[in-house]
């Protein structure tokens, strides 16, 4: 198996695919191959994948075996509703043994393969599948992406927690934006407190 790194958050649209690119970016800065994988992705009305199609302009650019892919080799499962999996598949159960097989696929192509999940932790899949089991079976070390504004003390330790309970190793990045001028007064001084080191989303 190839280093597999999964990109999570807190909630949804809290940046993820920022986070993706970015990490792409920086695995190829240091001459690694990289690639990309979004297993699930909602929201795809008349064939454009949002994130998808972000991601695979961005890997293309940096990974010269991932020329010839279509947005439906990254993103293997896509539903047209914007909701969550199990919402917009109707309790579809999860295809696993097709997301394995594009996970291998694509790790013949890279050195590094980033998985972008959908939404946070405990989005339903199908009935038996959260997000946060997906991370588990893919065996990949996670980034945790969280935000910057008040709440995100209960939100990052809430998510943290939970994949402490599941022993997934993992990381948390905080993704500051230009609106959130109050966290290094209002959050920063408990997470460093308890000895969270602030690594931020640039």
């Amino acid at each position: 198996m190839k280093k597999r790194i999964f990109v999570t958050a807190t909630n949804t649209d809290i940046g993820k695919t920022y986070t993706t690119k970015l990490l792409l970016q920086e695995f190829a800065s240091r001459g690694l191959k990289v690639g990309v994988l979004k297993p699930i992705e909602t929201g795809v009305i008349n064939n454009h994948y949002p994130d998808g199609e972000e991601l695979l302009a961005c890997v293309k650019e940096l990974n010269n075996n991932f020329e010839h892919l279509s947005v439906q080799d990254i993103v293997p499962i896509s539903y047209e509703l914007p909701a969550a999996p199990f919402v917009s598949s109707n309790n579809t159960k999860l295809d696993i043994q097709l997301l394995d097989a594009t996970m291998q696929k694509l790790e013949k192509l890279c050195d590094v393969l980033i998985i972008e999940g959908a939404g946070g932790l405990y989005v339903p899949i199908d009935a038996q599948t959260m997000m946060i089991d997906l991370i588990k079976h893919t065996g990949a070390t996670t980034l945790l992406v969280t935000h910057c504004s008040l709440g995100c003390i209960n939100d990052t330790l809430l998510s943290s927690k939970a994949l402490l309970d599941k022993e997934i190793p993992h990381a948390i990045a905080f993704n500051c934006r230009a609106s959130d001028n109050s966290f290094s007064t209002i959050s920063q001084p408990y997470f460093k407190k308890i000895g969270f080191e602030v690594l931020k989303v640039e």
